[in-house]
């Protein structure tokens, strides 16, 4: 099972890494929207109590964009599974003498791998956004990455597995993985946005790793939680354990029941 994994996993790795337009889109277009975003809204972003972030809207957003490409990534590395089934790679797989559970583990574990380098090369800009790194916080930072990694990935690797075509997939991302980014803090804190805004907010598994990534990254993480009303990184870690658990035992389910329309 250890071998299938590791195969399946550099697999995906290597083939991520020869399609340079995968990593322009996964990793640039982030940038790009940060940058924009960021100097566009500048002054004009303010807490609900009129506190102003140090770094502006900068600082505030450089959270949702390593969210974005954390997303991203997993979306391109999850189209993958309409490249194996469509060149005959996956059915080859499954009636390989391969454990499903190996299939799974394999490709979450693949996009869960290049989401984290992504989002890790990103943070070299973090003085940009007034945003100081110390040793201390890394581990914290890692672990929040991969756990936000495994379980989009994870969910990414549930809807490619159910659906039939690239289209369609897209036309889901749109739909469900794109407005689960947007409403969950990566954009605009809770704080202030309608009740029915805070309660999907609240449901939204995105919101906790957001959550758990800005607490780590702030300096005052106290200070921060109450400007923005987020949970705190202890209920944000367990959350996102708990869904990428759930989620993973909705992929061996998947892949068990053989369904690769």
């Amino acid at each position: 099972m250890v071998l299938a994994t590791y195969t399946l996993w550099l697999r995906d790795i290597v083939r991520f890494y020869r399609q340079r337009s995968r990593i322009v889109g996964a990793l640039g277009s982030p940038i790009v929207f940060w940058l924009l975003l960021g100097s566009g809204l500048g002054e004009s972003f303010r807490i609900e109590s009129n506190v102003l972030l140090d770094g502006g809207y900068l600082e505030y957003f450089f959270t949702g964009t390593l969210a974005l490409i954390v997303l991203f990534t997993a979306i391109f590395s999850t189209i993958s599974v309409f490249e194996d089934r469509s060149e005959g790679f996956l059915q080859s797989v499954l009636v390989a003498p391969v454990p499903r559970t190996a299939i799974v583990l394999g490709k979450i574990l693949g996009g869960t791998t290049l989401a984290f380098i992504q989002a890790s090369v990103f943070l070299l800009l973090a003085p940009m956004a007034n945003i100081e790194l110390s040793l201390v916080a890394l581990p914290s930072l890692a672990l929040v990455l991969v756990l936000m990694g495994f379980t989009v990935t994870g969910l990414g690797f549930l809807l490619a597995w159910s659906l039939n075509s690239t289209q369609g997939f897209h036309a889901i991302m749109n739909l469900l993985l794109i407005p689960m980014w947007l409403l969950s803090g990566a954009v605009f804190p809770a704080a202030g946005a309608a009740p029915w805004v805070q309660a999907i907010m609240i449901v939204n598994p995105m919101t906790y790793g957001v959550s758990a990534l800005r607490t780590v990254l702030s300096g005052d993480p106290e200070s921060i939680i109450s400007l923005t009303g987020e949970p705190t990184i202890g209920v944000s870690v367990l959350f996102m354990i708990a869904f990428g658990m759930l989620v993973l035992g909705a992929d061996i389910l998947a892949v068990r029941s053989n369904r690769t329309n």
